[in-house]
């Protein structure tokens, strides 16, 4: 039976449809998010305003739930592996790039949760549905203001490193002959063969497909 590190030898490896589905749909939670986010807080104090507020707090507890899974899926299931002619300096981007990433989407919502603590006069805020969400206990609101502003900061740096990752994805998949778009489904390896799954339980299945 053929084994994923020899599958790499012969055809271009992609990640697993678990980790496809929680890149894709964190993804438009992101860009929802995004949009809540720059929507209200241009909106005048009302109910319309709180509604907009109680789905940017429920999107961002469920980024933040799902870059949790995600990441414990990668840590359990890891990446499959670079090919070997992709230059050094181009694997060191991709992966400090994850990484930042994978902190902003965590810390993020973080700093968010603390900024509403400090104004919560309750041990709950509300979600979307009326779920109560826990806030932080013993924030001032001092400390939420300045959490506030950290995460108006985070923010930007976010929305600038997603234009990066979105630049070299499209780099990848366009600029380059040894691009690894293809490791992200729907992307596709240049030459149009298919790309084979490379982690998770369905790597060794998939393998000896070959």
């Amino acid at each position: 039976m053929a084994t994923v590190s020899q599958a790499a030898s012969r055809a271009p490896l992609r990640y697993s449809n678990v980790a496809v589905t929680l890149h894709w749909t964190i993804v438009v939670l992101l860009l929802t998010q995004v949009w809540l986010g720059f929507t209200f807080a241009d909106m005048p104090r009302g109910p319309a305003r709180m509604e907009y507020f109680t789905w940017h707090k429920t999107v961002g507890a469920t980024i933040l739930l799902l870059t949790l899974v995600r990441l414990g899926y990668r840590l359990a299931n890891p990446a499959p592996p670079y090919p070997p002619e992709m230059p050094h300096w181009r694997r060191t981007a991709a992966v400090w790039s994850h990484r930042l990433l994978y902190t902003l989407l965590i810390v993020l919502p973080l700093t968010g949760l603390i900024a509403v603590s400090g104004h919560s006069s309750g041990w709950f805020t509300p979600l979307v549905g009326n779920i109560p969400l826990p806030v932080v206990p013993g924030i001032n609101e001092a400390t939420g203001e300045i959490s506030g502003d950290v995460h108006v900061f985070l923010v930007w740096s976010t929305i600038a490193l997603l234009v990066i990752h979105i630049g070299a994805a499209l780099y990848e998949q366009f600029g380059t002959k040894t691009g690894v778009a293809y490791r992200m489904p729907p992307f596709r390896a240049r030459d149009g063969e298919r790309a084979v799954i490379a982690q998770g339980s369905a790597a060794e299945i998939d393998a000896t497909r070959l």
